[in-house]
C-alpha cells in the first residue's frame, strides 16, 4: 500500500510523486438474486443505495490531509493521480474507471485524517448494469470476471451496548441552554450541537452485519462504509453527474407515529412548524449561497416536502444546478462543508460555539462521505446515523439544530431518535 500525505502535494505539482495507476474495467452480468450489500469484504468499503452503488476491496492507494485546506489539498492530490493513470474501460456510465471512495473530517482542526481510499477492486451496480474495476500500480491483464471472493458472505453480528460518551444527557441540555442564551443575544441564528455514545468492542470487531441491517432498513439512504466510519445517512451533501449538480437539504424533525392518522398529523405539524421551517429555510439558504459561485442556474424547492424514513419525519428539500466550470464534485463539497444543517448560521460562528461547547473532536462525524471519479463526478453523503470504529471502540454521534423557541428537553429527544437506527442495527 502507498500512502500519500497532504506534504507530499506541496511538492507534486507536476504529479512525479504520484505513482502510474493501472485501471480496467469490464461489464460483468452478476449472478440471479446477488446483492452488493451482501458482498462486503473484511478490508473494503461501500456507498449504496436502493441496492446499487459500489462496493470497494483491498487497499491500494490512501491519500490524506489535515487542516483548513484538507479537502482541496485531496482534490488536487486526486488531479495528479488521475493525470498518470492508465485506464481501459470499454464500459460506459458514471462510477466507472477510477474511482476512490472518502470520508473526510468535520472540523479544521480535527485530529482526525480525511480520507481517499483507492481499493484494489471494484464492483458497482447502477441501472441494472454492473460492472468490475481492478486497480494496480503496475500493468496486468484484463480480468475476466468476478471470483470466489466476491460472491455473498454471511456476516457474524455481535450485539454491541452504548453508554454516555464524553457529554451526557444532562451536559447535552446545559450546551442546548447555554446556544440559546447567545441565540437570544443575537450572536448567531442556528448551531447544531451533538452528543456522543460509545462501546467497547474490541479490535476484531466486524461491522457488516451491521451495515446490512442499516441498508435493508434504510433503503432510500445511502449506506456507506469507509475508513472505519459506517451508518445509512438521509442527507445527500452534493452529486456531480456530466455537469448536473444536486443536493438535498434536511433541517427540521419529528419521530414517526405507529397510528397512521396519528402520523399523518405529526408529518402536518412538523410541515407547519414556525421553529422547524425556520431551520430550515437557513439551511436552504446557506447551500444556496455556497454553490453560486459554481454554477450557472440553482433551481431549490420552493416548499419543503415532508421525508419519511422509518423512524423520522424530516423537512426536506432538493436544490439543483449547473456547473460552470471544472470544479469536480470534491471542490463543491469543500465550499457546501459545513452545511447549515450539520453546523448552523452564520457558520464561522456556529463553529467556533460547537468547538467551545462540545468536549469531543466529530471526527468524520458529520463529514462529507462518499466517491469521487476521475473525471470529477462522484457523489457525497453527510456522515449520519452511523458511528466510528477505531482502536476497538465504537462512538456514535447525533445531533439537533437549536434555533430562538427550541427546548432543551425535546432536542435531547430529538437525539434519542437520531440514535434510533445505529442502535437498532448494533441490538
Amino acid at each position: 500500500m502507498i500512502t500519500l500525505t497532504r506534504s507530499d502535494t506541496l511538492t507534486a505539482e507536476s504529479g512525479h510523486h504520484f505513482p502510474t495507476v493501472f485501471v480496467k474495467t469490464i461489464p460483468i452480468t452478476l449472478p440471479a438474486g446477488f446483492k452488493l450489500i451482501n458482498a462486503l469484504p473484511t478490508d473494503g468499503e461501500a456507498f449504496i443505495r436502493n441496492e446499487e452503488g459500489m462496493v470497494g476491496r483491498g487497499t491500494l492507494l490512501r491519500l490524506t490531509a489535515t487542516g483548513p485546506g484538507r479537502m482541496e489539498s485531496l482534490a488536487q492530490q486526486w488531479r495528479n493521480l488521475c493525470a498518470k493513470a492508465v485506464v481501459d474501460d470499454p464500459t460506459s456510465g458514471t462510477a466507472h474507471g477510477l474511482v476512490a471512495f472518502g470520508s473526510l473530517a468535520f472540523a479544521d482542526d480535527s485530529s482526525a485524517l480525511s480520507t481517499l481510499v483507492v481499493p484494489k477492486q471494484i464492483l458497482g451496480l447502477r441501472d441494472g448494469r454492473a460492472w468490475l474495476t481492478v486497480i494496480d500500480v503496475a500493468d496486468f491483464e484484463t480480468p475476466t470476471g468476478l471470483d470466489a471472493e466476491w460472491m455473498a458472505t454471511e456476516y457474524k453480528h455481535t450485539a454491541v451496548e452504548f453508554h454516555a460518551g464524553a457529554l451526557d444527557e444532562a451536559g447535552f441540555e446545559a450546551n442546548v441552554n447555554a446556544a440559546l442564551d447567545r441565540i437570544g443575544a443575537g450572536k448567531l441564528s442556528k448551531v447544531v450541537l451533538a452528543r456522543d455514545l460509545t462501546a467497547q468492542v474490541g479490535a476484531a470487531f466486524d461491522p457488516r452485519a451491521a451495515i446490512l441491517r442499516l441498508a435493508n432498513r434504510y433503503p432510500t439512504c445511502w449506506t456507506y462504509w469507509v475508513n472505519g466510519m459506517f451508518g445509512a445517512s438521509p442527507e445527500l451533501l452534493v452529486r456531480v453527474s456530466h455537469k448536473q449538480v444536486s443536493a438535498r437539504v434536511l433541517a427540521g424533525t419529528a419521530g414517526r407515529g405507529t397510528d397512521p392518522e396519528v402520523d399523518r398529523a405529526i408529518s402536518a405539524a412538523l410541515a407547519s412548524s414556525a421553529k422547524n421551517g425556520f431551520e430550515h429555510k437557513l439551511a436552504v439558504e446557506s447551500l444556496v449561497k455556497a454553490l453560486e459561485p459554481y454554477c450557472d442556474e440553482i433551481q431549490a424547492d420552493e416548499k419543503p416536502f415532508s421525508l419519511a424514513l422509518p423512524n423520522l419525519w424530516h423537512l426536506a428539500s432538493d436544490v439543483r444546478g449547473v456547473v460552470s466550470d471544472d470544479s469536480s464534485v470534491l471542490d463543491i463539497a469543500a465550499a457546501l462543508h459545513p452545511t447549515a444543517a450539520v453546523a448552523g448560521t452564520p457558520r464561522d460562528i456556529a463553529q467556533l460555539l460547537i468547538n467551545e461547547l462540545e468536549p469531543f473532536d466529530r471526527g468524520t462525524y458529520a463529514g462529507p462521505v462518499g466517491w469521487i471519479g476521475a473525471n470529477g463526478d462522484g457523489e457525497w453523503a453527510i456522515a449520519l446515523r452511523g458511528a466510528q470504529l477505531a482502536d476497538g471502540v465504537l462512538t456514535a454521534y447525533a445531533g439537533c439544530g437549536i434555533v430562538q423557541g427550541s427546548d432543551s428537553a425535546a432536542e435531547l429527544a430529538e437525539t434519542d431518535l437520531k440514535f434510533k437506527p445505529i442502535r437498532q442495527a448494533l441490538a
